[in-house]
């Protein structure tokens, strides 16, 4: 049970940090007491076991605070994307048919619309509690138990349209326990938004050590190397494009000689990337990981095998198993799967079946049985971690005047895994230009779905049947046309 984890670090050791940002810090003894305070606020508020809770809120330490509050309460948390407009924050958060919304100070003027859109009832998070709402005795539910959901993400899947991914109590307390032989409070710093599934598994593995989760408030390469330095940091998990900008840096101006653990995974990762954190590193630990929301790691290359297993994602994860469909689907089988798809039973039976997630990817076993990702039977473009839809984007930018048709694309790219890229067909001699088409992304859409590139041509190639666009068949064009 989370909430009993949180309980022992505060008994263990009551006063070591449990969370940094900047200069802010909570330790284990204080993080236990505002999930007490926590609990019995919103249990006064009339949240019960069960109930989902969206979070739409910036990042600061209260998030965890709020988190640790939910998780003892056993109201399930669904942190929602701060960077979202008003109109995708409803687009999403109705997934989760939840019965509350919490906004913080810099959302109160939108969040009762929102709350009133999704059939929530809003709940300010940055108000004093009330005298009366403190409760001396700690908060317990004998009721709850560890198959209970726990938190709830929202992901694209493979479709585009929003899913709601839960994960209970246990499958969220396996994928971040490291075992009974740790020997070292592990200090963590996160690059990841609090809205991911990451920042949540990084800290719950962290606290599993009786450690430390360092948030940034951004995710600059400076920002990142000073928290490292700063808080003696000992593990930083980044993607490859964040890597890239961090060996970019002046890692001279920089005490890194805490770093022992350093991981990346989520997109392809080339082996000159490898190779070079090999060298500005060379006492540290480098693995990759590969997995998703509904597995949480399904792979991990160990440090031996980095640079031997160019392309590999390793083998399955402790406790998983992994094998390939017919097709050459990557399949994931483990203790800490994702429950359900919430409200979409037939999405769940998709995804779930005979034990085995199927994650829509295409993988190959070499003769060692390392896996590698080789492709991917879905649409959704994968860009830094993120999931965009191709459609969504496409919606927003047929507005726009000067276009008569578009098509929105992944195209690979060493940094984010893949970047937006949108093909159109002019409607005059002259397309939008790539600054015209962000610009009228802006208020639209959250930045990561924005394009990156823009590609033109006189037509789109569709199929004959049912004229859809061939969007692989886009990709290949794009990627094979020679370069100027």
């Amino acid at each position: 049970m989370i909430g009993h984890l949180l309980r022992t670090n505060a008994a263990a050791v009551p006063t070591r940090v449990a969370a940094s940002l900047e200069d802010k810090t909570i330790t284990h003894a204080e993080l236990d007491r505002a999930a007490d305070r926590w609990a019995w606020r919103l249990h006064a508020e009339g949240v019960r076991r069960g109930d989902r809770v969206v979070g739409w809120m910036d990042a600061d330490l209260e998030v965890l605070s709020l988190f640790a509050g939910l998780s003892r309460l056993g109201a399930v948390f669904a942190p929602l994307n701060s960077a979202f407009t008003s109109q995708e924050a409803i687009d999403v958060a109705s997934v989760a048919k939840p019965g509350f919304l919490i906004v913080d100070d810099q959302k109160s003027d939108v969040g009762e619309p929102v709350a009133q859109s999704i059939g929530a009832r809003s709940i300010a998070r940055d108000i004093e509690v009330e005298p009366e709402l403190v409760h001396p005795e700690p908060y317990e539910d004998p009721e709850l138990e560890e198959t209970d959901p726990h938190m709830l993400f929202f992901t694209s899947g493979s479709t585009g349209r929003p899913k709601g991914v839960v994960l209970s109590h246990r499958a969220n307390y396996l994928r971040t326990f490291q075992g009974v032989f740790r020997d070292r409070p592990e200090i963590s710093v996160c690059m990841f938004p609090l809205f991911h599934m990451a920042p949540f598994t990084l800290a719950l593995a962290a606290w599993q050590t009786r450690g430390e989760i360092v948030i940034v408030p951004r995710a600059t390469a400076e920002a990142l190397l000073a928290a490292v330095e700063r808080r003696r940091a000992n593990r930083l998990y980044c993607i490859p494009a964040v890597w890239r900008r961090i060996l970019e840096a002046d890692l001279d101006a920089y005490d890194l000689s805490s770093l022992d653990e350093i991981d990346t995974g989520t997109s392809a990762t080339p082996i000159e990337l490898v190779r070079s954190l090999k060298q500005h590193f060379p006492t540290a630990s480098l693995r990759i990981f590969y997995g998703s929301t509904e597995t949480g790691s399904a792979t991990v290359l160990a440090d031996a095998d980095v640079l031997d297993r160019h392309g590999s994602v390793g083998r399955a994860a402790p406790g998983g198993e992994i094998r390939l469909a017919d097709d050459g689907e990557v399949c994931v089988r483990s203790p800490y799967l994702m429950d359900e798809y919430l409200g979409d039973p037939e999405s769940t039976a998709t995804a779930l079946r005979d034990g085995f997630f199927h994650t829509g990817d295409l993988g190959a076993f070499d003769a060692d049985g390392f896996l590698s990702i080789v492709g991917r039977k879905k649409e959704i473009i994968r860009t830094g971690g993120e999931s965009v839809s191709p459609g969504e984007v496409e919606d927003v930018l047929a507005n726009l005047p000067g276009i008569d048709e578009v098509a929105v694309v992944g195209l690979p790219d060493a940094d984010w895994g893949e970047i937006v890229c949108a093909v159109l067909v002019p409607a005059e001699d002259s397309a939008p230009s790539l600054a015209d088409l962000q610009k009228h992304c802006d208020g639209r859409l959250a930045g990561y779905k924005h394009p990156r590139r823009v590609e033109v041509r006189e037509r789109l190639p569709r199929t004959a049947a049912t004229g859809q666009v061939q969007r692989a068949l886009l990709v290949q064009e794009i990627m094979s046309a020679p370069s100027n």
